[in-house]
C-alpha cells in the first residue's frame, strides 16, 4: 500500500529549503512519500540537495517552506529522536573516546540499545574495543558510527554517503548487514549513494532528486518493468510515439534520455503499451534508469520522440 493513507517512513509536502548564502535553493516544492519497510536509494548529482533532505529528516535543519514528517512525527520531536537515527557524512564521534566508551555512551543515551548488534558490527571489522576512535582509519570510524546508529535500534535509519570511506569488500559486508537489518527488524532505511551498481540488488524504492526537485519516488521493480533500452535507426524515432488512446488522445512513450551515434539512436524509454518499429529492446537495469533520469533535462523534462529526433538530426 503506497497511497496517502499508507504507513510512511518519510512524507513531504511543498518542502523547500534555502541556505543563507547565495545560489539556487537546494530543495524547492518537494512532495513525496516513501513507504515504511523499504530500503530507499536517495540519488542525485552533487548539489542536488540529498544531504539537505536527510538533515531535514533528521531534525538538524528546519524547512523554509512546506513540511516533512518522519514516521508520522515532526523531525527533532522527542518521539522522532527516539525512533530515527541519522549517520551524516562527517560521522561525528568523540575522537578521544575508545570504541568501548562510544558504545557505552550509546547504551546510556538510547533506552532500546542493542549491545549485541552494535558489538557484532565492531567485531566484524576486527576493531579493538580499547582503540581510540580518533586513531582509527576513516573506514573503521565509519563502521563504529554505523554500529552506534544500528545499536540504537531505530525504526528509520538515514545514511548520507555512509560507505564512501570503505573498500569494496567492506562495502559489500555492510550492505549485507543493512539488508539483514531491514529484513529481520523491518527497519526503514534511506541511503544516499553515488555508487549506483551497489544499489541494484539492495534498494527496493527510489527517491531521485534533480535540480532541487523530486524527479522520481517509485518502487524499484515498477521502474524496471516500465523502462527499456532501445537501439535502432534514427529515421524511425517517431515510432516511439505510442498508439492513440481510447478517446483519440495521443498515448506516447517517454524517451527519458537518448544518444545518437551517426544514424543510430539508443534511448532509455518509459513505455506505455507496445513499441512500434524495428527496435532492439533490452530490459533496463536500475543503474541505467537512474543515470538516464539524472541526465534528463530538468527544466524542460523528457520530450517526445519526434521532437528529440528533430533536435538530434
Amino acid at each position: 500500500m503506497t497511497g496517502p493513507d499508507a504507513p510512511a517512513a518519510l512524507r513531504a509536502t511543498g518542502l523547500g529549503f534555502r541556505y543563507r548564502t547565495r545560489g539556487a535553493p537546494p530543495l524547492r516544492d518537494c512532495g513525496f512519500t516513501v513507504p515504511a519497510g523499504h530500503i530507499t536509494a536517495l540519488v542525485g548529482r552533487n548539489g542536488a540537495g540529498k544531504s539537505t533532505l536527510l538533515h531535514l529528516a533528521g531534525g538538524l535543519l528546519r524547512p523554509r517552506t512546506g513540511e516533512i514528517r518522519v514516521l508520522g512525527d515532526l523531525p527533532g520531536s522527542p518521539r522522532a529522536r527516539a525512533r530515527v537515527a541519522l549517520l551524516t557524512q562527517d560521522k561525528p564521534l568523540y575522537p578521544r573516546f575508545t570504541v568501548a566508551d562510544t558504545l557505552r555512551m550509546g547504551a546510556k543515551l538510547n533506552p532500546a540499545w542493542d549491545q549485541p548488534a552494535a558489538a557484532r558490527i565492531v567485531e566484524e571489522g576486527d576493531i579493538a574495543p580499547d582503540a581510540r576512535v580518533g586513531e582509527l582509519s576513516p573506514g573503521l570510524r565509519t563502521r563504529v558510527a554505523l554500529a552506534l546508529a544500528l545499536g540504537k535500534r531505530p525504526e528509520l535509519l538515514l545514511l548520507d554517503e555512509p560507505l564512501a570511506d570503505l573498500d569494496p569488500v567492506a562495502r559489500g559486508d555492510l550492505m549485507a548487514t543493512l539488508m539483514a537489518e531491514a529484513a529481520e527488524h523491518g527497519t526503514s532505511i534511506v541511503l544516499s549513494s553515488h555508487v549506483l551498481p551497489e544499489l541494484e540488488q539492495t534498494c527496493d524504492w527510489v527517491l531521485l532528486l534533480r535540480d532541487g526537485r523530486i524527479a522520481l519516488s517509485e518502487d524499484a521493480d515498477a521502474l524496471r518493468d516500465s523502462h527499456v533500452v532501445v537501439t535502432g535507426h534514427l529515421d524511425q524515432a517517431d515510432s516511439l510515439d505510442g498508439p492513440p488512446g481510447p478517446e483519440g488522445a495521443a498515448r506516447r512513450h517517454t524517451v527519458v534520455h537518448r544518444r545518437v551515434s551517426g544514424r543510430q539512436l539508443t534511448a532509455l524509454v518509459r513505455r506505455r503499451g507496445l513499441l512500434r518499429g524495428e527496435w532492439h529492446v533490452e530490459p533496463a537495469k536500475l543503474e541505467d534508469i537512474l543515470v538516464g533520469h539524472l541526465q534528463a533535462d530538468a527544466t524542460a523534462g523528457p520530450t517526445t520522440a519526434g521532437a528529440r529526433a528533430e533536435a538530434a538530426a
